[in-house]
């Protein structure tokens, strides 16, 4: 009587064209599933899982959304069997880079035309973050952009931005105008009075340095609101 072996086929047993690795070699990037994706990431399964295995369970827990893995912290990866603290690092670095690559554009002086525009340059920054964050983008005198910089960060209700600290970046680089930013990690994109008041303070101290206030947004994950947009300014 045959008894079948009851160890799961680790990737070693596949055809090469079925390895991811292999696969990426023979057939390129784009024929690879996002598990086997990670899986490469991963490196290696558990005694009973696979590294494909594991990575289709990570997925899981997102229901095999991207975009909501990216928000996931290291500690929430570590929940998922198979993945310990390095495995979990390296999943959250390489989300980033590719978050970074989305948000570098081939003309590194975009021209900010429009509150949507802004948006599209910072939102990667800001969107699937836990907490406030505070940012600046400084423009030339022809808005386009000379660099953005994180101003401050706080905590899950609230940030502090100091306009000095604002203003000292803009000068430093010589900035005609700014556009800040900050985001609403509840998803709620109404202003607070503090928002408005801030708002206020930062457009009346650019005056006296002529360093225009173009815009103010607030960012709650794929959505914004404009001050300019909406008349605040």
């Amino acid at each position: 009587m045959e008894i079948e072996n009851s160890q799961p086929m680790t990737i070693k047993n596949w055809s090469p064209e079925d390895r991811p690795r292999e696969k990426l070699l023979m057939k390129g990037t784009s024929t690879l599933s996002d598990a086997e994706l990670i899986a490469i990431l991963l490196g290696s399964g558990t005694a009973k899982l696979s590294a494909i295995d594991v990575a289709k369970k990570v997925l899981s827990h997102v229901d095999n959304n991207l975009d909501s893995l990216a928000k996931l912290s290291i500690k929430d990866l570590m929940k998922a069997k198979g993945i310990g603290e390095a495995k979990a690092i390296t999943i959250v670095a390489a989300l980033e880079l590719g978050r970074r690559r989305k948000d570098q554009s081939p003309d590194d002086k975009a021209k900010i035309e429009s509150s949507k525009t802004a948006f599209e340059l910072i939102r990667g920054d800001l969107m699937d973050l836990p907490h406030e964050e505070f940012w600046v983008i400084l423009l030339n005198r022809a808005n386009r952009i000379i660099r953005k910089k994180r101003v401050s960060e706080g905590g899950v209700s609230g940030t502090v931005a100091d306009p000095k600290i604002i203003f000292k970046l803009a000068v430093d680089e010589l900035a005609s105008g700014i556009i800040v930013v900050h985001n609403h990690p509840s998803g709620n994109l109404k202003p607070s009075e503090s928002d408005i008041n801030l708002t206020k303070k930062i457009k009346e101290a650019g005056k006296v340095l002529e360093i225009s206030l173009l815009d103010h947004l607030i960012i709650a994950h794929d959505r914004y609101f404009s001050f300019a947009d909406e008349g605040f300014l």
